[in-house]
């Protein structure tokens, strides 16, 4: 599969289940916020938010923008006003007389008068003025980040930092952008929006369609959430958490399938550090796991001989188990432990009365032979030193478990023949085309 086949199936499971609160919206936003951003960035709005200032688009419109300005359309409205003892504007004699005589009878003083007001507060400012604070609230958010030299910064930004300060100029000070009022929460509304978008000024026309990018983006869209993965690099660089992200949710898809009729899937709760629980009728559960979140299930892979006594290690092994503890007792931080750290790869653990059923999955984004033969290893190490509350999973005389406890899964090999799963030994190797048909096989093992 090429980064653009990823692309669209990441963007339509994105709006499928991360959305719908089925899988953990945290872990799959951590994954695909770039590096060096603070937890801040770990919600869906957020990214969507940072991403959407880093379009092209976003910035051409605020270079543009102070020159624009200056055409900004306003509305003249005839206003009315009773004063007594001065005249302020034209007066209306028929007004003013219905207003004595109901109000102030014989009061000579009182008028009511005409004034011509002009007024910025028409739908198509509404509709640039909520655009503008969205971009300058986003860049209140992420100036410090747009000024490092961070590779998922666009050359736009990094060269032209001023855009940054212009933008505050403009938002804060401009005197005609001040004078529109702030939106409600509800809008603008779609007429508003449609208003903008058939305007003559392409400073409107380019506010609406921005902001309806913006709403389908924040609503999950999946073309929105294309443009995104698209344009704005909000995917990693090496293409490798966004292949690990396509193998997951087809994890989800699979296991939803096998038994549809008895299954649903569990919303994440906060705090939680499942990506995804699906529930069975017949108390079966399956629980995913992916990159660094199974600690709360104590679930390690140490290869390193804590089941030897002192005086059978080597002198190797000594400095290893050394090392281990030295560092253990020097980070204050427990939720540092040599033994808790793992991998990135997708943990499923099936839990059901009579006690764990686990499959290791590792993720290579190659078909190169040399990196298929270190995912078999790295696979076959992760079943041999997988435990569960420090104790290994698996017998010493079965140290891979079944045969179906481990996945290695690879690109597409476009002219090369492989084996089929039947025929595989210890763990099966898919390749990413493989994954729909060949994983109801495995959870069919498994469940």
């Amino acid at each position: 599969m090429d980064r653009s086949e990823l692309i669209d199936a990441v963007s339509e499971d994105l709006f499928a289940y991360v959305m719908h609160g089925e899988i953990s919206e945290q872990h799959v936003t951590t994954q695909l916020k770039p590096t060096g951003l603070d937890e801040r960035f770990e919600s869906f709005d957020a990214l969507v938010d940072l991403h959407f200032l880093l379009r092209p688009a976003v910035v051409d419109f605020v270079d543009q923008l102070p020159s624009r300005l200056r055409s900004i359309k306003t509305q003249t409205k005839n206003v009315q006003q009773t004063t007594r003892g001065q005249i302020s504007g034209q007066i209306d004699w028929t007004s003013t007389m219905k207003q004595r005589s109901s109000q102030a009878p014989g009061d000579t003083s009182l008028f009511v008068c005409d004034n011509r007001h002009e007024s910025y507060d028409i739908d198509e400012n509404i509709v640039l003025k909520r655009l503008l604070s969205i971009i300058y609230t986003t860049l209140e958010e992420c100036e410090t980040y747009l000024k490092q030299e961070y590779e998922w910064v666009t050359d736009r930004w990094q060269e032209n930092l001023e855009l940054v300060e212009q933008m505050r100029e403009l938002f804060e000070r401009n005197v005609h952008i001040k004078r529109i009022r702030d939106p409600e929460t509800y809008e603008p509304t779609d007429r508003m929006i449609q208003t903008a978008a058939m305007s003559r000024s392409d400073v409107y026309r380019e506010a609406a369609s921005l902001l309806q990018d913006h709403r389908r983006a924040r609503e999950s869209n999946p073309d929105a959430l294309r443009e995104l993965l698209e344009e704005t690099l909000i995917t990693p660089e090496d293409e490798e958490t966004l292949f690990e992200l396509y193998v997951l949710f087809q994890y989800v898809e699979s296991i939803e399938e096998y038994q549809q009729s008895e299954t649903s899937v569990k919303t994440i709760e906060s705090g939680k550090q499942e990506v995804a629980r699906i529930k069975s009728e017949d108390g079966t559960d399956v629980v995913l796991y992916h990159d660094s979140s199974a600690n709360d299930r104590n679930l390690s892979f140490v290869p390193e001989p804590i089941e030897k006594q002192d005086a059978e290690l080597t002198r190797s092994e000594q400095i290893d188990r050394q090392a281990r503890e030295i560092v253990e007792n020097y980070f204050t931080d427990k939720g540092f432990q040599l033994q808790t750290n793992r991998p990135d790869i997708i943990i499923l653990e099936v839990q059901h009365e009579e006690g764990y059923e686990y499959l290791i999955t590792e993720v290579k984004n190659s078909t190169s032979e040399q990196t298929v033969k270190k995912g078999v290893t790295e696979t076959l190490e992760y079943l041999a030193f997988l435990r569960q509350e420090n104790e290994l999973v698996f017998d010493p005389d079965t140290p891979f478990g079944s045969g179906w406890n481990g996945v290695l899964v690879v690109q597409d090999f476009e002219s090369r023949s492989t084996a089929p799963i039947e025929d595989q030994d210890t763990i099966r190797i898919l390749q990413a085309s493989e994954l729909a048909d060949s994983l109801p096989v495995i959870l069919d093992r498994l469940l």
